[in-house]
C-alpha cells in the first residue's frame, strides 16, 4: 500500500464528481425535477460508482473504474418534453439493454457495427448546445464570468483534469465573497426518492436508444481501451453485467446510466498510483469509499448549486465538456468518406428538432445511417 494509491483514487473521484455534478443539476432541470429528486440523482449515482467500482476491483484484482455517463448527461440535457418519470422509464430500459449486451454477443456485435463517425457525429451535436450555452454567459454577467474563463485556460495549460474543478471551486467562492449567493445552505444528509417510471414509446425512442448508444460508444468502449492500454485484460461482459445492473437498481431513484470510466480511469491506471501494476486494483476500492461519502452529502451539494448563479452552472457544465467535443467531432471527421454522413448527423442533432413526438439525436442517427447506406448503394452501383 502506498500513498499514491490513495491519492489517485481520491483525485479520480473528485475529477469525475466535481466536473460532472453541473451537468446532472442541468439534465435535472431540462427534466422539471424538483430539488428532492435531483438530490435523489445524485445520491443514487454515487452509490451506483460505490457498487460497481468496489465490486469489479475487488472481484477481478483489477482498477475497474465506474462512472455514469457524461455524454449520456448532455444528451438528457439536451432534450425537449420528456419528464422525469419518463426519463426515469428510458434509464431502466437502457440499462436492460446494457444487461443483455453482456449477455448475448451478438447485440454487442450490432452496436460495434454503427459507424463511429456516426455515433461521434450524434455525440458532438449533443455537446455543441452546451458548449453555446457557456459562451452565451458571457453577455449576462460579463465581470463574474470573464475571469473564470481565463482561469480555466490558464489552469489547463499546466493541469487540464484540475481546470474544470478550479473554476467551479473558484467559481462558487467569487460568487459568495461579490454577494451573488444570498444564503447559505445548511448542511444536510442525503435520502432517496423513489421516482414511478412512465414507460413511454417516445422517451424510448427519442432518449433510451440514443442514450445506450453514446453510453456504449463513447463511454464503455474508451473505458475497455484505458485499461487495456494500461497492459489489462478487462472482463468485458462481466463489466457490462454489473453496471447495467447497478444502473437497474438506482434507475428508480433517478440515476441515469452508470458504465466504465475513461479520465478517471486512466488517473488510477497509470503509474503514478502504483509502480507495480498488480497493485493498482487497490485504487478501486479508496475510489469507490470517496463516492460514498460523496453519496451521504449529495443533497447538501445540491442544495449549493441550487442558490448559485445560473451563469455558473452553464459555464461549468460548457467548459467541463470541451474535451468530449473536440474528440468527437475529430473522430466524426476522421474517415474522409463518412465526413458527408457524420456532418448531417452533427447538424441534425444540434438543431434540437423533435418530429412525432421524438427527439433529434434519434432522427441524427437515422439520416445519418441513411446517408451511409446511400453511399454505400452508389458505390456498388457503380462498382457492378
Amino acid at each position: 500500500m502506498r500513498f499514491s494509491v490513495i491519492a489517485s483514487a481520491v483525485v479520480a473521484a473528485v475529477v469525475g464528481f466535481g466536473g460532472t455534478l453541473a451537468l446532472i443539476i442541468a439534465a435535472a432541470q431540462a427534466l422539471g425535477a424538483t430539488q428532492a429528486e435531483t438530490a435523489s440523482w445524485v445520491t443514487a449515482c454515487c452509490l451506483a460508482m460505490f457498487l460497481a467500482t468496489g465490486y469489479l476491483s475487488w472481484r477481478y484484482k483489477m482498477p475497474i473504474i465506474a462512472a455514469w455517463s457524461t455524454p449520456g448527461l448532455a444528451l438528457i440535457g439536451g432534450s425537449i418534453g420528456f419528464t422525469m418519470p419518463q426519463a426515469v422509464g428510458a434509464f431502466i430500459v437502457t440499462a436492460i439493454a446494457i444487461i443483455l449486451t453482456g449477455l448475448i454477443k451478438p447485440v454487442s456485435a450490432f452496436v460495434s457495427r454503427i459507424p463511429a463517425s456516426i455515433a461521434s457525429g450524434m455525440l458532438a451535436g449533443v455537446l455543441f448546445a452546451f458548449l453555446i450555452g457557456a459562451a452565451r454567459t458571457i453577455p449576462i454577467d460579463p465581470v463574474f464570468v470573464l475571469p473564470l474563463i481565463a482561469l480555466f485556460f490558464i489552469i489547463r495549460l499546466f493541469n487540464p483534469a484540475m481546470a474544470v474543478l478550479a473554476v467551479l471551486f473558484g467559481g462558487v467562492i467569487y460568487a459568495f465573497v461579490s454577494g451573488r449567493v444570498a444564503s447559505v445552505p445548511g448542511v444536510e444528509l442525503s435520502t432517496l426518492t423513489l421516482i414511478m417510471p412512465i414507460f413511454d414509446m417516445h422517451a424510448m425512442i427519442g432518449l433510451a436508444l440514443p442514450l445506450y448508444l453514446v453510453t456504449m460508444a463513447s463511454q464503455n468502449l474508451p473505458g475497455f481501451a484505458v485499461l487495456r492500454a494500461a497492459g489489462y485484460e478487462p472482463p468485458t461482459a462481466a463489466a457490462l453485467q454489473v453496471t447495467g445492473l447497478v444502473s437497474l437498481v438506482t434507475a428508480p431513484f433517478g440515476a441515469h446510466t452508470s458504465n466504465m470510466a475513461a479520465i478517471s480511469a486512466a488517473i488510477c491506471t497509470g503509474p503514478d498510483a502504483h509502480p507495480d501494476p498488480e497493485k493498482r486494483w487497490l485504487t478501486g476500492p479508496f475510489y469507490a469509499l470517496s463516492y460514498l461519502i460523496f453519496a451521504i452529502f449529495g443533497a447538501s451539494l445540491v442544495a449549493l448549486f441550487a442558490v448559485l448563479p445560473a451563469p455558473l452552472i452553464a459555464l461549468v457544465a460548457g467548459l467541463a465538456l470541451i474535451g468530449a467535443f473536440t474528440n468527437a467531432l475529430s473522430l466524426a471527421l476522421k474517415v474522409e468518406h463518412e465526413r458527408l454522413a457524420a456532418i448531417v448527423t452533427f447538424a441534425v442533432t444540434a438543431s434540437g428538432i423533435t418530429i412525432a413526438g421524438i427527439g433529434a439525436a434519434f432522427w441524427a442517427l437515422v439520416a445519418g445511417l441513411l446517408v451511409i447506406a446511400i453511399d454505400y448503394a452508389k458505390k456498388r452501383f457503380v462498382f457492378q
